[in-house]
């Protein structure tokens, strides 16, 4: 009978164990979406999205001021670097002349030079001619040894000129890679700004890039109906501070003609800028030369308290003074903000003041 006897199943095998393996399963991706919809990244609100990416423009416009800096700087490395190299082109053009005389006086040198003077003076048929010439070979000996003593002065000046290159092609080697990771650095934050507004509706977006009542009276059509009238200086509206000088006078007619402009960061016009970048044309184009970035440009001029500000006043806000605009009057300034947002005119107390400067 015991041969006859119907095998145990497991309890995990056949039907049992499909069923079984079956719920593990339900189970395993019920609990897998409760676990991502307990762990996913909730939608941040309209301010939350500002909040961030105003931080992100921040700290992309600190990036952008020392990646002016440096950039000003690598210009002017290479810019010695050309010098030197022009220096030392010259100075190896002179050294050949001179070589070349030398090689010519060797040659001559050698041709007379297995006689003895003794015996020269035996053969000659003019003795008193031979003293003569011997007299006149001593001096040109002393003007050779001179014309040595010269080629060996170039020799050393070349090397150094050589050794003085090549140290600021290695300081301009330097610069050209810190302005690689500020530019990757500054692309990254504005990438994070970016992936931050497309989280917004089309309407929330309009709103935050035209935040603050900012407007740009300067937009492209404006301006090109200005240019047609021959007006190529426009007025400062009604019931704002005439400018204290004719150059601050310009700098703000400057910079209403570049309102709606784009901001670009590096830039200094005339079709796009930065923040300083624009406050430094404005007053170029009043005669008056500032520095590149917004660390340099508050310790240019006089400085003034903001009860004091003029039209034409360099504005500078943030603690680390990463950003600069220029004073109209009547609490407003021209700026240039960030990207997405052209030139515009906006009231100086949205960004906090961090001091002001009159450069003329």
């Amino acid at each position: 009978m015991a041969a006859h006897r119907k095998p145990r199943q497991h309890p995990l095998t056949g039907p049992a164990a499909r069923t079984a393996a079956t719920l593990a399963l339900a189970g395993a991706a019920t609990a897998t979406a409760f676990e991502g919809t307990g762990h996913a990244e909730p939608r941040l609100t309209p301010a939350q999205v500002k909040a961030k990416v105003d931080r992100l423009y921040q700290d992309a416009e600190v990036a952008t001021e020392a990646y002016d800096g440096t950039k000003e700087k690598a210009d002017e490395t290479q810019k010695s670097v050309d010098d030197l190299q022009d220096e030392a082109a010259r100075k190896t053009d002179r050294l050949n002349i001179a070589r070349n005389a030398l090689g010519s006086i060797a040659t001559a040198q050698y041709r007379t030079g297995g006689i003895a003077p003794a015996l020269q003076l035996m053969l000659s048929s003019d003795p008193q001619q031979y003293l003569d010439d011997a007299a006149f070979e001593e001096r040109a000996g002393d003007r050779t040894a001179n014309a040595v003593a010269g080629v060996r002065k170039q020799l050393a000046e070349l090397k150094r000129l050589h050794t003085n290159a090549d140290g600021r092609l290695a300081e301009l080697r330097g610069q050209q890679a810190q302005l690689k990771r500020q530019k990757e650095s500054i692309k990254s934050k504005l990438d994070s700004a970016q992936a931050l507004l497309s989280q917004l509706t089309a309407e929330e977006r309009t709103a935050y890039e035209g935040q603050d009542g900012a407007r740009t009276e300067g937009s492209a059509a404006s301006r090109a109906s200005r240019s047609s009238s021959g007006d190529a200086s426009p007025a400062v509206p009604d019931g704002l501070l005439p400018a204290p000088s004719g150059r601050a006078a310009a700098a703000v007619a400057y910079a209403y003609a570049a309102l709606g402009k784009p901001y670009v960061w590096g830039a200094t016009g005339p079709s796009s800028y930065d923040c300083s970048g624009l406050t430094q044309a404005a007053w170029g184009a009043a005669g008056v030369s500032l520095p590149r970035t917004t660390y340099t440009q508050i310790n240019s001029g006089t400085r003034v308290s903001r009860s004091a500000l003029a039209p034409g006043d360099l504005i500078f806000f943030y603690s680390g003074v990463s950003h600069v605009g220029l004073y109209i009057g009547g609490g407003q300034m021209i700026h240039a903000p960030h990207p997405g947002a052209p030139v515009r005119i906006a009231p100086i107390d949205q960004m906090p003041f961090a001091g002001a400067t009159r450069p003329a």
